[in-house]
């Protein structure tokens, strides 16, 4: 069987990623009963690419998915990306920008053609990413929030929840992006705290000869003031109540209000009311009746009502205020202040809190529900304390802002009568007003937030509100696997909307992972220049091997340090795999063997040879640690702890059946002996290692398989369709066990010994196996002692003599006889240790016995040298023990 003698994945990954697809082995069906097991992916944006991140998840996933499917259900992995509003609407401006064409000029259809034709050009780089990287997706079920069915799921859904009185249109305070000109929600504010400054200004009091301070971190805002408060419980300003001051600046007169909004605690206690830019000040206008007086406008510019500064940036303005103020003597004291600013999550810009019509969806009621689910476990939060923070934000759940003012999107669908104006909400475009019959009727410029379509994700995709039969066999899906930071975004609206249309839960688990940070614990970021590529790892390193180091550090709960380190590591680890499979492929070719697989995958026995009729005791042994590997394995990934089931994969493939049973096994191989029992029972045991391994790594176990299967019918086409190795009690061998556990210590200790004793690996040595239980095992296994660790054993049933070359268990004695040149090679090199552990020693004596040194030496000092002072005398006594041996 031939085989590269270098492990380079990069020559068969794109081979077999593609395969994958064009076989069609990951597609699910909805023929048949069975267990079922869907996951619906979380869609990445459309404007992306992968990073780090998505590997982690999908990797995550995969494995799941994979494991899944070889158990033999029918598994569900579905594709798909979201359109992705704000950010799509951004990447295509600019593209028009570099070529002077502003979207307004191309006006509304031109430019969504634009947008549909950079969909078609460049809108699928994730999706040939996934494949690259091997994710088990169904692709034949890929969807897009945009396409025609989803956009139907949109259209019924909305039109639902306004007949229900749940979306409502309004005039409120929004969060304002005035980079992407569109209103956000709160969710889509990212707040940061960053150093800024308290103005103290004076307002006048009218008819009186005195000033209220007021405190604002933002003093541009005070062109738009209609009140000033203060707290109805504040003795201070008693006298003032029912008065007015003059708006500095503007010579506008302004009450006095007696208001909570207002805290005593707070710089003066007295606060400027700017209800068209403040959402606490909006809520006190609605209360007192006050005007709203918008002063900046959607560009984040002075409006006219702000009288000399209309037309000014909102920063520009700031400072001509405050220089105005001082110019008049109306600037008490500037103070520095540590803000709290919010900005777009998408462009970074700051956003403006702004009056604005906008759709707004009443979540409380929908809320009441997806609480319930979660509460009665019909939803699981693994980690359980996401659980907590879950419940935090859909107990103070506030109405969602649903409309953007955006060209890319899902148009929202309501048509509002130019005559009357009365809005019609409807499935599809009606002809005429319902109020007035008039047909001037003109469509809601705005769309719909990118999460109101992505929300309906586990179902929409499925082809709801058609009954289809991907819906019937795959809704609700089994688990979700994502991020902690899309959990309000995302995970609490499809728990929602799941509840309210389908009238069930939209998964029964979410698993939240953590975060992949770079060696020093930091989150990677574009501008810390920290972030991996995971194409270019993969390309360097092997999918396989990204893979697996990420899943070692995958455990819940934490976040994933990668460094270039573990995927080296990763890295070895496959090249180990690759190396083992290649002795044996090159050894089969010597005995004659032919690929083979055994007819039962899940049911093969290790054989007994033909010549003595008992089964070798290294099959017995790696069946059974093949049977502890399976447990510990499926346990693990059932359990979503992705960490240890690749620790137990790396320590059995690697320690277990690289280091211990092919070395034992190449003593069997013969030349020319064809397919005896040795090998039937090496391949079975390879084959069912490679099962274990194949949802971490895909790539190496599919291509090393494939080798074994080579033109079996009988066999699945792809080792990801094959039966995934299961625990069977009667498979344990705890004899074998205890057995090779035995030898294994024997040969342990002996190459212990020789590094120890800096002795030649290569040579030869004698040595005794002193022991009154174990010399019949050890004469059993003499030769493979021999062959492993170098050694010619005598056995003896007498108590061990004292020897330098001795190492002991419980159960036995083994002494190396090393030979008089080498020993007093190693008597001349105790000799100069022991002379330089007894000045270390008398050194430390020294010091700690200097009283002027313990006076003025630190604490932790001290107890450094008398810790060392230990150690020295530990060592010197086992050096001492080891020559005292060596004179024997």
């Amino acid at each position: 069987m031939q085989i590269d003698k270098v492990y380079e994945p990069q020559r068969f990954e794109p081979h077999w990623a593609q395969w994958w697809i064009d076989s069609g082995v990951f597609r699910a069906s909805t023929r048949g009963g069975g267990r079922v097991f869907s996951l619906v992916i979380p869609p990445p944006n459309v404007t992306g690419s992968l990073h780090i991140g998505h590997m982690l998840e999908h990797t995550e996933i995969d494995v799941t998915i994979r494991w899944h499917r070889m158990r033999g259900e029918n598994t569900l992995w579905l594709p798909g990306t979201d359109h992705a509003g704000i950010a799509t609407q951004m990447v295509v401006e600019r593209k028009l920008a570099e070529q002077g064409i502003d979207r307004k000029d191309l006006g509304r259809e031109e430019f969504e053609k634009r947008v549909w034709e950079w969909k078609a050009e460049y809108g699928d780089t994730i999706k040939r990413q996934m494949i690259r990287l091997g994710a088990s997706c169904d692709w034949s079920r890929e969807r897009f929030t945009l396409d025609p069915g989803l956009s139907h799921a949109v259209r019924e859904v909305f039109v639902r929840l306004y007949e229900k009185g749940l979306i409502y249109r309004g005039e409120y305070m929004v969060n304002w992006c005035p980079r992407c000109k569109t209103a956000l929600s709160d969710l889509e504010v990212a707040h940061s705290e960053q150093p800024g400054h308290l103005w103290h200004i004076r307002y006048p009091v009218v008819g009186a000869d005195r000033y209220l301070v007021v405190a604002t971190t933002r003093p541009e805002t005070m062109l738009g003031d209609t009140a000033v408060a203060v707290n109805p419980m504040d003795k201070r300003y008693l006298a003032l109540h029912g008065k007015t001051v003059m708006l500095p600046l503007m010579e506008r007169e302004i009450p006095i209000i007696l208001d909570e909004l207002a805290d005593p605690d707070f710089a003066t206690g007295v606060v400027k009311v700017t209800p068209a830019h403040d959402p606490n000040d909006f809520e006190a206008g609605k209360r007192h009746n006050l005007p709203r007086v918008q002063v900046i406008d959607g560009d984040a510019k002075m409006t006219p009502e702000a009288g000399r500064y209309a037309g000014l940036d909102r920063y520009e303005a700031r400072r001509r205020v405050v220089a105005d103020l001082e110019a008049q003597g109306l600037m008490e004291k500037i103070e520095d202040y540590t803000l709290n600013i919010g900005k777009c999550d998408r462009c970074k810009s700051a956003v403006e809190p702004l009056i604005s019509t906008q759709w707004f969806v009443k979540t409380k009621p929908l809320a009441e529900k997806a609480i319930a689910v979660v509460e009665s476990g019909r939803v699981e939060f693994i980690p359980a304390n996401w659980t907590k923070t879950y419940y935090e934000w859909m107990y103070n759940i506030r109405d969602w802002c649903i409309s953007r003012q955006l060209w890319w999107g899902h148009r929202i669908p309501a048509w509002h009568c130019r005559e009357c104006r009365e809005i019609i909400v409807a499935r599809e475009a009606p002809e005429s007003c319902s109020r007035c019959g008039s047909s001037r009727l003109v469509q809601d410029p705005d769309v719909l937030d990118t999460w109101f379509s992505s929300g309906l994700w586990p179902f929409s995709t499925l082809g709801w509100p058609d009954s289809t039969e991907d819906l019937k066999t795959f809704y609700p899906t089994s688990l979700l696997i994502t991020g902690f930071d899309i959990l309000f975004f995302w995970v609490a609206r499809m728990i929602m909307a799941g509840m309210e249309f389908m009238g069930d839960v939209p998964f029964r688990q979410v698993y939240i992972h953590g975060l992949v940070r770079d060696a020093e614990r930091q989150k990677m970021s574009k501008t810390r220049g920290n972030t991996i590529d995971p194409l270019v790892v993969t390309e360097k390193y092997g999918t396989d091997a990204v893979r697996m180091a990420l899943l070692q550090g995958a455990a819940p709960g934490t976040d994933i340090v990668l460094t270039e380190e573990r995927m080296q590591s990763s890295r070895a680890f496959a090249n180990k795999i690759w190396n083992a499979a290649r002795f044996l492929f090159l050894n089969m070719e010597r005995s004659g063997v032919d690929p083979w697989l055994p007819e039962s995958l899940e049911q093969f026995q290790p054989e007994p040879c033909a010549d003595s009729l008992e089964v070798p005791v290294e099959d017995r042994w790696i069946f059974s640690r093949l049977n502890s590997c399976a447990e510990q394995a499926n346990r693990a990934i059932e359990q979503y702890r992705y960490h240890e089931a690749a620790q137990v994969l790396w320590h059995f493939f690697w320690h277990e059946f690289c280091d211990w049973y092919v070395e034992l096994k190449k003593l069997r191989f013969r030349e020319g002996s064809g397919l005896d029992a040795h090998w039937r029972n090496t391949l079975a045991a390879f084959e069912t290692a490679l099962r274990l391994l194949h949802p971490a790594m895909p790539f190496v176990t599919e291509e090393l398989w494939q080798r074994l299967a080579a033109g079996n019918a009988t066999r699945p086409v792809s080792i990801a369709l094959a039966q995934y190795p299961g625990y069977r009690r009667h498979a344990t061998d705890y004899a074998a066990e205890r057995e090779v556990g035995v030898l294994q210590e024997v040969v342990t200790l002996a190459r212990t010994l020789r590094t120890e004793m800096k002795l030649d690996p290569k040579q030869q040595l004698e040595g005794t196996l002193y022991s009154r239980t174990m010399l019949e095992l050890g004469r059993k296994h003499e030769d493979a002692i021999q062959r492993l660790a170098g050694v010619r054993l005598e056995f003896s049933a007498e108590a061990a003599p004292k020897n330098a070359a001795m190492r002991s268990t419980t159960a036995f004695d083994l002494v190396l006889h090393v030979p008089k040149a080498q020993a007093d090679a190693q008597r001349k090199r105790l000799e100069k240790e022991r002379e330089q552990q007894e000045k270390n020693i008398t050194n430390s004596r020294r010091q700690l016995g200097d009283e002027t040194f313990l006076g003025k030496a630190p604490a932790n000092v001290v107890e450094t040298i008398r810790g060392k002072l230990a150690e020295y005398e530990a060592q010197l006594g086992k050096v001492n023990e080891t020559l005292d041996g060596l004179a024997g």
